[in-house]
């Protein structure tokens, strides 16, 4: 530092010298440890506060009697994180992204420029990149309860977990190794890549859920996969197996000498005494715990658990051996699953022991961190079935199944989880959500976020036809409106991009056809941008009615305005929402939306903030929202912030 500090004091020019000064304090204060990159100037972002507004575009409904709808934005994911999270704070109970790899190859942008191999500030133009997105991430999901699933392959997971651990440190992380292409990707010199990573990043209380796994799975988890009832030994192995490391569990078991029966459990003696003094009965035959070396064991249980045990018929006599006989118990786990009825007793052994009948039970297990499933090649589940759906449109699709296994271990137990994806790519994640709804009858809801960038050869072509970004013929080409709507109307409808039914069943399932669909909706929007002082003075009401319909639950079809006249109120009970714009008919308006105990949300037009409060308090069953205060403030704070 000392010759750093002599050099810049020879700088002649005094305000150079400055510069260079406060530029090297300003370096110094930066973390020394940990994860450093460049941090670049925002990716075309623009300054100062936005005003988001989701225009109408499109929408598929495939089950009228539903109330749940996903939604699809079209938009820079920046601006829509920005938006869901004002939307949904703390709200969000999983989000998957399958964000660009970075690989070198041009297949993503920063500030509108492509980002190859070359450029020597790739790696911190992408973490950039990641690290704003995930800040406002972080602000959506729920910190008691909820996962953040990142996938990712070799060229950025390292940059990637430790840009985690730093965004993230009260979260609890796992990495997956997970096979995609088994036939492997050239890679030129290196080895093939088959495999791909996913990060996990759970919050609160999330954990993975034991869940029944197909026979792809069995082979891969560690002791196997057992459908049935599984008696372990009553005689401690492992660890503390000793007599002298649990004295109170060394104990005499008295078994009738045809070794159908527990006569008697005796009482536990002290260390100083020998098992050969203590008296037998008669007419039974003394079960001391000695393994299999001669030496003193203990039991896994007391005496009060075994008694009750045994009373229950859950402890299994075998056949004397050379030193006792071996015995075995049900363990609490395997005893409640009797006892739920998942393995129905159907009579008793000699010894009274229960028997069981084990052939409707699936056993439910968490796998470990290397995944090799069939189902989850992006060639044969991801390319060819997107193909079939929207014809050659996208490059390197996931398997729906890969996306769906993965969520399936967080939601699996949320049957009204909200799933967010903001890089969705060509849509796999909705689809995903759609076959874990229709196999458990689950009302989990999906929003995808998307640009509607075209590819470099397309954008190529349109330039030389003398189109541009925002002409019909460019935007219709993008990926928003040409793969992620199409495969998410085709996917939902059960048909092509031909209108011909989709042909196959779905794996995993009781023969799903494809071409039966979803029982789903989907609303599709575009975001845009409202001017602050429009609304502010009112005048931007229907552009705001859709974020109202998202900030209440996103239920029923979105309602639309067919003009710029402002109602004076709106009672939406299909919506689960009511919006009040003129105060001087509260009265009215109050008595009306009280009739109506599935109105979830109330927004009330109103300046003054001590008339908002006496307001919301004639709702004290209903969440209310001061507008449009509210929607001003919040971005105009956050964007302070």
């Amino acid at each position: 530092m000392a010759a750093i500090n002599d050099l810049i004091a020879k700088i002649e020019d005094e305000d150079l010298r400055n510069k260079i000064d406060a530029e090297l304090k300003r370096l110094l204060k930066q973390k020394k440890f940990g994860l450093m990159f460049e941090d670049h100037m925002p990716e075309g972002l623009a300054e100062g506060a936005i005003y988001p507004s989701l225009e109408f575009v499109d929408q598929v409904q495939h089950a009228p009697d539903k109330a749940l709808w996903h939604a699809l934005i079209e938009a820079d994911n920046y601006y829509a994180l920005q938006l869901l999270a004002y939307l949904y704070p703390g709200m969000v109970d999983c989000i998957y992204i399958d964000p660009p790899y970075n690989t070198g190859a041009r297949d993503w942008k920063y500030n509108n420029d492509y980002v190859d191999s070359a450029d020597q500030y790739r790696h911190s133009k992408w973490l950039s990149m990641m690290k704003r997105r995930l800040l406002l991430a972080k602000k959506l999901l729920d910190p008691r309860d909820s996962v953040l699933i990142v996938t990712i392959d070799e060229k950025e997971y390292l940059h990637l977990g430790c840009l985690l651990e730093e965004l993230f440190p009260e979260a609890r992380m796992q990495m997956v190794s997970s096979v995609i292409n088994p036939a492997g990707v050239s890679r030129g010199g290196e080895f093939a890549r088959t495999d791909e990573y996913i990060y996990i990043v759970m919050f609160g209380n999330m954990s993975p859920q034991k869940l029944p796994l197909s026979d792809d799975w069995r082979g891969k988890i560690k002791g196997g996969y057992k459908d049935k009832l599984r008696w372990n030994g009553l005689m401690r192995s492992g660890t503390n197996a000793r007599r002298e490391d649990r004295p109170n569990l060394f104990y005499p078991i008295y078994v009738s000498k045809d070794g159908l029966r527990i006569n008697k459990i005796g009482d536990s003696i002290p260390l100083t005494k020998n098992r050969k003094e203590v008296e037998t009965l008669i007419d039974s035959v003394a079960i001391w715990p000695i393994r299999s070396d001669g030496s003193e064991g203990n039991w896994q249980i007391s005496q009060d658990k075994l008694t009750f045990l045994y009373k229950k018929g859950y402890i299994r006599l075998g056949s004397f051996t050379e030193f006792a006989m071996s015995l075995s118990y049900l363990k609490s786990g395997e005893a409640t699953k009797v006892d739920e009825g998942k393995f129905p007793i159907i009579g008793h052994r000699d010894d009274g022991s229960i028997i069981v009948d084990e052939s409707e039970y699936e056993a439910n297990y968490i796998p470990g961190t290397q995944w090799w499933i069939t189902s989850h090649d992006a060639t044969q589940q991801g390319t060819k079935q997107l193909n079939a759906i929207i014809g050659k449109r996208f490059d390197f699709p996931k398997s729906v199944y890969a996306v769906h296994d993965t969520i399936r271990f967080f939601v699996a137990n949320k049957p009204n989880a909200l799933i967010i994806d903001f890089f969705a790519g060509s849509g796999t994640t909705l689809h995903a959500v759609n076959l874990l709804n229709a196999e458990d009858g689950g009302n989990r809801r999906c929003i995808l976020v998307t640009n509607n960038e075209v590819s470099e050869q397309e954008a190529k072509d349109l330039k030389k036809k003398g189109f541009k970004p925002g002409d019909e013929e460019w935007e219709r080409l993008g990926i928003a409106r040409y793969v992620t709507w199409p495969r998410t109307v085709c996917s939902i409808e059960g048909h092509d991009v031909n209108g011909q039914p989709l042909k196959g069943e779905y794996l995993g399932t009781d023969h799903r056809q494809m071409k039966d669909g979803f029982e789903a909706n989907c609303v599709f929007f575009k975001l845009n941008f409202l001017d602050k002082t429009k609304v502010a003075l009112g005048r931007q009401f229907r552009e705001l009615l859709p974020l109202l319909w998202m900030k209440a639950g996103g239920e029923g079809p979105c309602p639309q305005l067919e003009t710029d006249e402002i109602p004076k109120k709106l009672i939406l009970p299909e919506n689960r929402l009511a919006v009040l714009t003129d105060e001087t008919i509260f009265t009215d308006f109050m008595e009306a939306v009280n009739e109506y105990r599935k109105i979830r949300m109330v927004f009330l037009v109103v300046d003054s903030d001590s008339l908002y409060r006496d307001m919301a308090r004639c709702f004290p069953q209903k969440q209310t929202c001061q507008l449009y205060r509210d929607y001003l403030d919040n971005f105009r704070i956050n964007q302070t912030r």
